[in-house]
C-alpha cells in the first residue's frame, strides 16, 4: 500500500511543477523583445558596419586612382595608413612590426616618411576624436605634399590693441 501512496504523491507534486511552470510561461509578456542571438548585430549595427565597409572600399578605390605605383595597392594603404597611426600614438614595437609587412609586399618605405612628415605638418589631432586621425592620415597618404594647415594668425610681439601711454 505504502508503494501506491508514493506513486500518487510523486504524480501529484509533478503535476505540480509542470502547471507552475506552464502558468509562469503564460504570465511572460509576449510584447517583450527578446535579446539579439550573440552571433547577431542589431540591424542599425549592421548598416553602420556596411557604410564603414564602402567607404573603406571607396578610400582603397581613391588611392588606387589618385597614386601612382605600389603606393596605390591596398595592401600598401592599409599598412601604411596603420604604420603612420602607430608612429603618431607612440607605439613604436607595433609600427615597426607593420613596418617590416608594408616592406615584404614591395610597398614604397618613402611614402611612409612623406606621409608621416605631412601629418606632423598638420599640427596636433584632438586625442578625444580618433577619427580626426585616421581622416588627416588618409588625407596625407593620397596627399603627402599637402601644405600645412595654419593656426589662428598670432598677433606679432608689441602689436596689442592697447595703447602703453
Amino acid at each position: 500500500m505504502s508503494a501506491s501512496i508514493v506513486r500518487i504523491f510523486t504524480a501529484a507534486l509533478t503535476a505540480a511543477v509542470i502547471g507552475s511552470a506552464i502558468s509562469f510561461a503564460a504570465a511572460q509578456p509576449t510584447g517583450e523583445q527578446k535579446p539579439p542571438e550573440p552571433g547577431q548585430k542589431p540591424a542599425a549595427q549592421q548598416n553602420d558596419t556596411a557604410k564603414d565597409e564602402k567607404k573603406k572600399i571607396d578610400e582603397f578605390a581613391e588611392a588606387a586612382r589618385v597614386l601612382s605605383g605600389t603606393a596605390g595597392n591596398p595592401e600598401c594603404v592599409w599598412l601604411g595608413r596603420r604604420v603612420v597611426n602607430l608612429l603618431w600614438r607612440d607605439d613604436l614595437d607595433t609600427a615597426f612590426r607593420h613596418l617590416d609587412l608594408y616592406d615584404r609586399f614591395g610597398c614604397p618605405a618613402g611614402h611612409i616618411q612623406s606621409t608621416f612628415r605631412c601629418v606632423l605638418r598638420q599640427g596636433n589631432i584632438d586625442p578625444k576624436a580618433p577619427e580626426s586621425l585616421n581622416s588627416r592620415v588618409h588625407a596625407c597618404w593620397i596627399n603627402p605634399n599637402m601644405p600645412p594647415t595654419t593656426a589662428a594668425a598670432v598677433p606679432p610681439a608689441g602689436a596689442s590693441g592697447t595703447s602703453n601711454q
